[in-house]
């Protein structure tokens, strides 16, 4: 593996939830709500630290929708006019934690903490006044990804200096270990850990997977990275929210590797199954991992959702997500996932359309697709 391969596989694949930790979010009124949702057999009150990102707001939704009763914790600066009919207590993870005294809560939502004193703080606060404490982890806990079909029992990651605060590529995974651990450690057997592989679907501001709805609606000649079989696995953030709700409401604890879909899926199944969704003319053409190094195409950001399964990322497209499954986890058709996908992206600004986050740009593609022909 080259150094400027591993370099930035450390930066970028190592964890495939830092989108959540970076995403900005969508407008607040371009935000649809579950449809149909039947209504809880008991009333939950949950806290949410956060709510107004990417998953959080899908989480509301459909917490809402199921009757429960919401509170929201922030600092009121993104998306502050989302969800009006809720309580709202303003304040910062990082040191203001004030109006989170005295209040009680049946559980508590954890979307937002990526060190491990952010769980300790507010969890100081909140034991004794919560009864469940969920925790928005990563898959990212299991890099390097040294094995095949990984379940929740597999090997965590470590860092040598645990009070470190720097998120990187390296550190991304081990520190999510230690906000799981301290979770537990305030909430002993009442503590839930998600672990979600890449998610995607409406409001991720990542543009990772929506960069292949969007670039195969445009139709015509499309660079597909490496070779056909290579594994994907993602995540539908409104299947995810979904999950989450319910191991609240059935109590539900311990670690959940939260990966779709529910049979293996490979990487041009992915492009042909996205392409069934849309009428136009098009065509792929497959450039092997060697091709696309040489001329710096990389994977995860320039062709997304695609990194070759070999050496420390060996088993990362292959996560073992049957226990989630079993305890309720229900996944959508890709379909579904790209067609809502594309038609949430069509709905923004041209201005932010115009400024995609990850992918190719036109021209860019353009000139690796020649450069892969004129080889002869």
């Amino acid at each position: 593996m080259s150094a400027n391969r591993r370099e930035f596989l450390q930066l970028t694949g190592a964890a495939a939830g830092l989108a959540l930790l970076r995403a900005r979010t969508t407008r607040a009124q371009d935000w649809p709500g579950p449809q149909g949702v039947e209504r809880a057999g008991d009333k939950l009150r949950i806290l949410f630290l956060g709510g107004t990102r990417f998953l959080g707001p899908h989480q509301v939704e459909y917490a809402l929708a199921r009757g429960h009763e919401v509170t929201l914790f922030n600092r009121g600066k993104t998306n502050p006019d989302l969800f009006p009919q809720v309580q709202k207590l303003r304040g910062d993870r990082d040191g203001d934690l004030e109006a989170l005294v005295g209040g009680r809560w049946d559980a508590v939502v954890d979307n937002s903490a990526h060190v491990p004193r952010w769980v300790r703080t507010a969890c100081e606060i909140l034991k004794g006044n919560v009864g469940q404490y969920l925790f928005v982890s990563s898959t990212g806990v299991y890099h390097p990804y040294l094995q095949l079909g990984i379940d929740e029992q597999g090997r965590l990651g470590t860092m040598e200096d645990p009070t470190l605060e720097e998120v990187t590529g390296d550190t991304f995974g081990p520190l999510k270990v230690l906000c799981e651990q301290e979770a537990e450690k305030w909430f002993p057997n009442r503590t839930t850990v998600i672990r979600p592989h890449l998610i995607v679907g409406p409001g991720d501001n990542s543009d990772r997977f929506t960069y292949w709805p969007v670039r195969i609606a445009r139709g015509g000649e499309v660079l597909a990275p490496g070779n056909p079989d290579d594994p994907v696995q993602l995540i539908d953030v409104r299947d995810l929210a979904r999950f989450c709700i319910l191991t609240l409401e059935e109590g539900f604890t311990g670690p959940y590797n939260v990966v779709g879909p529910y049979s293996p899926l490979t990487i041009a199944e992915l492009l042909y199954g996205i392409r069934a969704t849309i009428s136009n003319e098009i065509s792929f053409t497959w450039a092997d991992r060697q091709f696309l190094e040489a001329h710096e195409v990389q994977a995860w950001s320039h062709l997304p959702v695609w990194i070759p399964p070999e050496g420390e990322y060996l088993g990362m497209c292959r996560i073992d997500g049957g226990l989630a499954v079993v305890k309720g986890l229900t996944i959508r058709p890709l379909a579904e996932t790209a067609r809502d996908t594309l038609t949430w992206w069509q709905s923004l600004p041209d201005d932010r359309r115009n400024q995609p986050r990850a992918g190719l740009p036109a021209d860019r593609e353009a000139e690796v697709l020649a450069a892969w022909h004129a080889q002869g």
